[in-house]
């Protein structure tokens, strides 16, 4: 990445979570603090109306507005295959989200840029005609997860039996052909994992008990993580 792709980098990184440290930074950018007092340094010349303060971290001023975005050949490409595959793999309505920004997207490029695009692209993502079958309850499960619900599941597991959970859902998860929805289950106490495609009814639920304090989606991650260092057997899928 050039230096000034890893400023232009900076500069979002610093509109999005402003305030934020240099150590902070230098973890985003995969480089050194002293390389990002450097960066600090070069956006203020350029004109970047960037400033820190002792303790809390650096800021840009308010009103900051980037230029608009110029997008080369593979980020275009990069866009574009992330958007169908949204499209293909997601539920109706961010199905129907997705096919509506591609179209903002094709209407603001250059024509010639954009036929380029559509006739030669060599990445291409399945159509709607191959849409993971799992994806009937994505649309439920999303809105369930922005409206803090509860939701009641009848789940099959691998083996073919039946149970009927009550699970606070944390977040959507794609594994290359499966979703899953990672969970707080109020029966086990603890969090779990189940496949969409194994979800055989869910409706919202009340909460059957108080949820622990401790349970959102960056410990559910951070679970996760130390699973996966302690287990060399990978049962993510599984859906237990």
């Amino acid at each position: 990445m050039s230096k000034s792709d890893r400023l232009f980098q900076l500069t979002n990184i610093l509109r999005a979570h402003q305030p934020i440290t240099a150590r902070e930074l230098s973890e985003r950018l995969c480089v050194s603090e002293r390389t990002i007092y450097r960066y600090i340094d070069d956006l203020s010349v350029s004109g970047v109306p960037v400033y820190g303060e002792a303790g809390v971290g650096y800021k840009l001023s308010e009103g900051f507005e980037l230029p608009p975005l110029q997008l080369t050949e593979q980020e275009l490409e990069a866009l574009i295959v992330g958007v169908n595959m949204t499209f293909s793999w997601t539920g109706p309505m961010l199905s129907k989200a997705s096919r509506s920004l591609l179209s903002k997207i094709e209407a603001a490029l250059p024509h010639t840029v954009s036929t380029q695009s559509n006739n030669q692209r060599t990445v291409r993502t399945p159509g709607e005609h191959i849409r993971a079958i799992d994806s009937c309850h994505w649309d439920e499960l999303h809105q369930l997860i922005q409206e803090n619900q509860w939701a009641q599941i009848c789940y099959r597991s691998l083996s073919g039996t039946e149970t009927n959970r009550i699970i606070f859902p944390l977040g959507l998860f794609f594994w290359g052909g499966k979703w899953t929805i990672g969970s707080w289950c109020s029966s086990k106490n603890a969090y779990r994992d189940f496949r969409l495609d194994r979800i055989d009814t869910l409706e919202p639920a009340s909460a059957p008990v108080k949820l622990p304090d401790s349970v959102n989606l960056n410990n559910y991650i951070e679970y996760q993580k130390n699973r996966s260092t302690h287990n060399t057997t990978d049962t993510t899928l599984s859906g237990v």
